[in-house]
């Protein structure tokens, strides 16, 4: 196998249906009206000389190294910068152009560093192609002038380093930096010989905004900007085409290898979500999959007060299954259950809840997804009928007004943000409803219309306010109402919107937004055009986030933004798989396809293919697994890919949960918080090593492939078919397409999915069968899914979680760009010297008022319990709102959250508990022993905390 090449066509193609006839080098072609000359070339197969170009980037035209001849036009102009006309005839190569190409070349490499032989791009080098492209042979201008070999590297950043002696000043870094990635950090400092690229006058690259995303050194032609695991590891021999394990958006990637060792990640340009483009996560934050900290030894343990025993894959196998056994046989089939994890693929999910209602006898299979995106898979099943998104995220481009709430896509959706400041940038209108002052507020070229900064809590007060305006000023499109929706619904639903209780003014006192504003931004998201509205665990994760997700399709509706493209109702999902761990039955109600397990003839369609019976009845979610712990009625529990310790909310309630039971099995990369709980550590495979599919937040399935042999010696699914067959079930699967070529056999969604089809189209988006064979970009085309969209009231009902005298202060949660979930891969990376600590932020005026400054150690206490950490003061936050994120184990976010959770999902509330800030003299005691303590001592502390 060797390396994936892409062709690079110099410009990118053009989009015009208008087809142009064009002669090059005696060869006709017709393409689009507006292709540039150099890309009508390339599709011939002819290769103009360029460094300044490529078809990641708009023409640039500096470099003058791909002039051509025009027939009946003067000069040599660029062919980058010079579309096609009709009965143009092109010469690329001749006398002449060769002779301006050398003379050019020759000034480039007269300023050049000649060391082609030991340069870390030593074959890989646009720069050194194109000087045998053109023949250069010698250079006539010696090194005894002016010249810039002398230039300092800058190796601050960890990733990748920065030498300006091998720098053209082509300008690809900082116009893919601006027009890829939209950070607008780097800059050409300077004129003239003095031209130089900059990310700041005398900053360096980790100092500088850049954000790491890897755009300026996959745009780089020469070694300027440089991978560091190049320069130690070498060029990569062979590489293979894989799907990104950290959020939602589902990058595609190039696993670039020697023999088992990753070179690099490189973006794929055909990747359908990514185009290409990357963020520092999926292209840099890889190393955890050889961190000396991964277990690769299944252990065991009689008691998690006893230490850790290595053993053979067959013992903890055995063991397990036999502890299971026990459990069941003392005290009852439903006293044991699973968990699937959003990290893991498709198959591997599948096979979890397979195992749990097939082998385990009972529905008690729960999931992270529910703990974040469950309101999403109600609301929109309610009123559309399919618990999805409805559009591709190629949308966006076709979106005239962009709605954001509860949602941070620079930080937990990056690439996508990228995607959609460059639509602002284009002139798009956004607005944007958070408590804080997210980056996409102002940020360069991008500037909200409207910043609805509301206060926690109050979401669906907020978007009941938005829909009145809509409907008491008449600015509903009653055509789409009329034709696509439940009229009785419609009129049922209108009556109570245009209620007082949901007007702007009214509303206004709740959430703290002034009135005026709700009502410009309704005017504007109803009359603007294309209305896209994205939204993310703001949204989700509250006590009424599922009727948040129902007002915000009932907007939609009302407003005829929902099945075109440039429109639509998008939740950004969270982690790589939170799609398709729901879509593959993880919830205890629901088998794969979100149907209900008390439906005879989907329970019957199950059990015929399985060949076992199965329950009806609908089985515990987590929080009810561990009050049945606690209890006395459950007992054992399967957590695959999970860190439930620290990711779920109220700490106290988890840890007692876990700590009553008899026998806790962990499947993972570490050693968890959660494994501090276990009897059993099933050692875990990364992305990397492992065959399957993830679903990201556009309902697009995609291949994940083994690039290195799993370092535990299997891969999940293959560790879940093990423990079946130890409980009797026969799992006898081969490969992970066998267990897909099953999916799609019981889950309509997907039953024209398999891996050759794949293979074939690159990715599919469900539902994918007989009417949509290459699956389904936008949905809800012409009709619902449901029929016809239902309007459904949406009571606003402040939640139970209120301010007081002791706690006046509303704390929210969110991430941050360089960290991930919990962080238990990020943390394990260089990505932690972006983020080494979770941080407070908090308002200049609360912090005053607390005698509290930039830098100190705060506590931070609620009703469920109390931790410390430093505070970040800034007025991104609203007053009397603070936020903090989740990242690191240390900071314990989740002994503060409460269990107060969504009415219809259980999903918790973790965006509005009620605080109190004060001044600490630093860490707790147990904060500043835990990051020494591991085992016993690490579970005593976590324990304690809760306390």
């Amino acid at each position: 196998m060797g390396l994936i090449h892409e062709i690079d066509y110099g410009t990118k193609p053009g989009t015009a249906t208008r087809l142009v006839h064009v002669n090059i080098d005696g060869q006709s072609i017709a393409v689009p009206e507006g292709t540039s000359v150099m890309r009508a070339a390339m599709e011939l197969g002819t290769q103009i000389p360029k460094l300044c170009a490529t078809d990641m980037l708009d023409s640039f035209g500096s470099c003058r190294l791909c002039l051509v001849e025009i027939e009946g036009r003067a000069g040599t102009p660029a062919s980058c910068t010079t579309p096609v006309a009709e009965g143009m005839v092109v010469h690329t190569q001749n006398a002449k152009l060769a002779k301006l190409r050398r003379g050019v070349m020759e000034l480039y490499i007269s300023d050049h560093p000649l060391d082609c032989l030991t340069c870390s791009a030593n074959g890989d080098c646009e720069l050194q192609d194109a000087a045998g492209a053109v023949g250069l042979r010698e250079v006539r201008y010696g090194y005894d002038g002016e010249n810039h070999l002398d230039s300092v590297k800058d190796v601050s950043n960890p990733y990748f380093q920065f030498d300006p002696a091998k720098c053209i000043v082509c300008s690809r870094c900082v116009r893919a930096c601006e027009e890829v990635q939209g950070t607008f950090a780097l800059t050409i400092e300077g004129s003239g010989f003095n031209s130089k690229v900059s990310p700041g006058i005398g900053e360096s690259f980790f100092d500088s905004e850049c954000v790491s995303c890897g755009a300026c050194v996959q745009a780089c032609p020469t070694a300027t900007l440089m991978e560091k695991s190049v320069i130690e590891i070498g060029q990569p021999e062979h590489s293979q085409v894989t799907t990104c394990a950290y959020c939602g958006v589902g990058c595609t990637f190039k696993a670039e290898m020697r023999g088992e060792e990753v070179v690099r990640m490189v973006p794929y340009k055909d990747g359908k979500a990514n185009h290409g483009h990357s963020c520092v996560k999926g292209r840099f934050a890889w190393g955890y999959a050889t961190h000396k900290d991964r277990i690769t030894k299944p252990m065991i343990r009689a008691k998690i007060t006893d230490p850790w025993r290595e053993v053979s894959w067959d013992e903890a196998i055995a063991h397990t299954a036999a502890e299971f056994k026990r459990i069941q046989a003392k005290y009852g089939t439903d006293s044991i259950g699973g968990i699937t994890s959003s990290r893991c693929t498709n198959e591997e999910t599948f096979l979890v809840q397979k195992l749990v209602r097939a082998g385990f006898g009972n529905n008690n299979v729960d999931t992270c997804a529910r703990v974040c995106h469950s309101p999403t898979g109600y609301g929109l099943k309610n009123t559309f009928g399919t618990s999805a998104g409805t559009q591709d995220f190629d949308s966006v481009d076709q979106a005239d007004v962009i709605l954001v709430i509860g949602a941070n896509p620079t930080d937990g959706h990056p690439v996508f943000a990228s995607r959609m400041k460059k639509r602002l940038r284009e002139g798009a209108k956004l607005i944007v409803v958070d408590p804080r002052r997210i980056d996409l507020v102002r940020t360069p070229h991008v500037k909200a219309d409207y910043h609805l900064p509301l206060r926690p809590g109050t979401n669906v007060a907020v978007i009941n306010a938005l829909a009145h305006v809509i409907v008491s000023e008449g600015l509903v499109d009653e055509a789409f109402v009329r034709e696509r929706c439940d009229m009785a619904d419609f009129a049922e639903w209108a009556a109570f919107i245009t209620e007082e209780q949901n007007s702007p003014e009214a509303v206004s006192a709740l959430c703290g937004v002034p009135a005026d504003l709700i009502r410009k931004a309704a005017r504007l998201y109803a009359t603007g055009g294309n209305g896209a509205i994205y939204y993310g665990l703001g949204v989700t994760e509250h006590s009424q986030g599922s009727t948040t997700v129902i007002a915000i399709a009932n907007l939609a509706m009302a407003t005829g933004n929902i099945g075109r493209p440039g429109v639509g109702v998008n939740p950004l999902r969270g982690q790589n798989n939170v799609q398709g761990s729901c879509d593959m039955g993880s919830f205890p109600h629901e088998f794969s396809g979100y149907r209900h397990v008390s439906d005879d003839a989907t329970r019957q369609m199950f059990e015929a293919v399985w060949n076992v019976p199965l329950s009806g009845e609908p089985g515990l979610r987590i929080p009810n697994m561990l009050d049945a712990a606690v209890s006395g009625t459950f007992m054992g529990l399967y957590i695959q890919g999970e860190d439930i310790v620290q990711s779920d909310p109220d700490t106290k309630h988890i840890t007692a949960g876990l700590a009553a039971m008899e026998c806790v099995v962990v499947q993972d990369l570490f050693l968890n918080e959660t494994a501090n709980f276990a009897h059993v550590f099933l050692p875990g495979s990364t992305f990397l090593e492992k065959d399957g599919t993830f679903t990201n937040a556009e309902r697009r399935i995609q291949r994940v492939r083994k690039v290195m042999a799993p370092k535990n010696g299997y891969g999940d699914w293959e560790v879940t078919q093990l423990l079946a067959n130890a409980l009797g079930m026969h799992m006898h699967y081969a490969h992970p397409s066998e267990i897909m070529d099953e999916i799609a056999q019981l889950t309509p969604t997907f039953a024209g999915v398999s891996y050759a089809a794949l293979d074939r189209l690159g990715s599919i988006q469900w539902p994918c069968n007989e009417q949509m064979p290459e699956g389904t970009p936008t949905m809800h085309v012409g009709h619902f899914v449901i029929g016809k969209g239902k309007f459904i009231i949406t009571d606003y009902v402040a939640t139970d979680e209120r301010t007081g005298p002791r706690f006046p202060l509303l704390l929210t949660t969110g991430r941050i760009l360089s960290q991930y979930n919990v962080g238990a891969q990020t943390r394990r990376t260089e990505n932690k010297l972006w983020h080494e600590e979770d941080l407070l932020e908090i308002h200049p005026h609360d912090a005053e008022n607390r005698g509290i400054k930039n830098g100190d150690w705060v506590k931070l206490a609620s009703r469920a319990g109390e931790t410390t950490l430093r505070a970040k003061i800034t007025d991104r936050m609203a007053l009397g709102v603070v936020y903090t994120t989740f990242h690191h184990p240390e900071t314990q976010a989740n002994v503060i959250t409460t269990d107060f959770s969504d009415w219809a999902t259980n999903c918790p509330e973790y965006k509005v508990t009620a605080v109190q800030i004060s001044p600490s003299n630093g860490p707790t005691d147990w904060q500043v022993k835990y990051q020494h303590l591991s085992g016993q001592a690490r579970r005593i502390a976590v324990a304690g905390a809760a306390e």
